[in-house]
């Protein structure tokens, strides 16, 4: 059974267009490692700049086996070059019953 998650980016300074691109490739990087399904992500971006991602890992245990896989090691670290992960309920947006992003084509 896949696995949806919302993960929340916010770009180091200077970074934020760096960000925007790496995230478009990111779930067609692990679908080519067989660990997403096949539903289309959300990338939105909220008003503090930071890049919200919603996708659908394929299990639990591809989500396991990503932690070993050096493709994703690898876009882990890009991610570390343009961004810091933060909670979603840091984002000022996450307190309306309707959180609004604009959305990232």
């Amino acid at each position: 059974m896949g696995q949806i998650v919302i993960v929340a980016y916010k770009p180091k300074h200077g970074k934020a267009e760096a960000l925007k691109a790496l995230t478009k490739t990111h779930v067609p990087r692990l679908k080519k490692e067989g660990l997403v399904t096949n539903r289309k992500p959300i990338i939105m971006e909220a008003a503090d700049g930071t890049v919200i991602e919603v996708f659908e890992w394929l299990s639990q245990e591809a989500i396991n086996n990503a932690h070993h896989n050096q493709a994703v090691i690898q876009i882990w670290a890009e991610y570390a070059e343009v961004c810091e992960y933060v909670p979603l309920n840091t984002l000022p947006e996450a307190n309306n019953i309707f959180a609004g992003f604009i959305s990232i084509d």
